[in-house]
């Protein structure tokens, strides 16, 4: 597998093959997709498909990637950046369960996590493309809360990521564990709205 740090080349039919490949991921799993069936399912040649990714992993990872990308911007689009800090955390706190909760944000956490023995480059890049983005993202906006002195933090990484785990508390367990696969909206709004509370708590400029 190359380097992660080498990114794949882009071209006419890139986009096209990612979301074959994303499709096929999604239904079969890592293990169970095949090349061929991602050729097929995004309308191109396997000859095609190799010239932008060398190998299944690799376009994997690039998939990884992508929606980790989409999921931040997605949340950026989304969220009113200039609502009280306590609305701003709670629906950056419910964007985040979303996608831990969804099929496809598990099967990228366990596929890359189960690889990282192997090819430990997976495990940085989905590393860095998604918990590190989380977190400079989070860190972001921090700065400018406290700028408007809604937030005092000193170590804006930790506070980031203690967040990001507060977001993650109940649910993402039992994900892991395959105890539960569905969450109601409830549970999912119990978990967000007790994360700001915590976090707030903590690191709030008001009682």
């Amino acid at each position: 597998m190359p380097d992660g740090a080498i990114e794949p080349k882009k071209g006419r039919k890139f986009d096209q093959v990612l979301d074959g490949a994303r499709k096929v991921f999604l239904s079969d799993g890592f293990e169970g997709a095949s090349v061929d069936d991602i050729a097929k399912v995004a309308g191109v040649s396997k000859a095609t498909l190799y010239s932008y990714f060398p190998d299944k992993r690799f376009l994997f990872l690039q998939v990884a990637k992508s929606e980790c990308c989409k999921q931040a911007d997605r949340a950026i689009e989304t969220i009113d950046m200039d609502a009280p800090v306590d609305k701003v955390l709670f629906q950056a706190a419910r964007e985040i369960g979303e996608f831990i909760t969804s099929d496809f944000g598990m099967r990228i956490f366990r596929v890359c996590v189960g690889e990282s023995g192997r090819f430990p480059e997976l495990g940085r890049e989905f590393y860095q493309s998604g918990p590190l983005l989380v977190r400079d993202r989070l860190v972001e906006y921090f700065k400018k809360a406290i700028a408007k002195n809604e937030l005092k933090i000193d170590d804006l990484e930790l506070a980031a990521d203690q967040f990001n785990e507060l977001c993650r508390a109940d649910l993402f367990p039992r994900m892991l564990f395959s105890i539960a696969d569905r969450f109601t909206a409830e549970e999912k709004h119990r978990i967000a709205k007790g994360a700001v509370d915590v976090f707030m708590a903590r690191y709030g400029t008001t009682a």
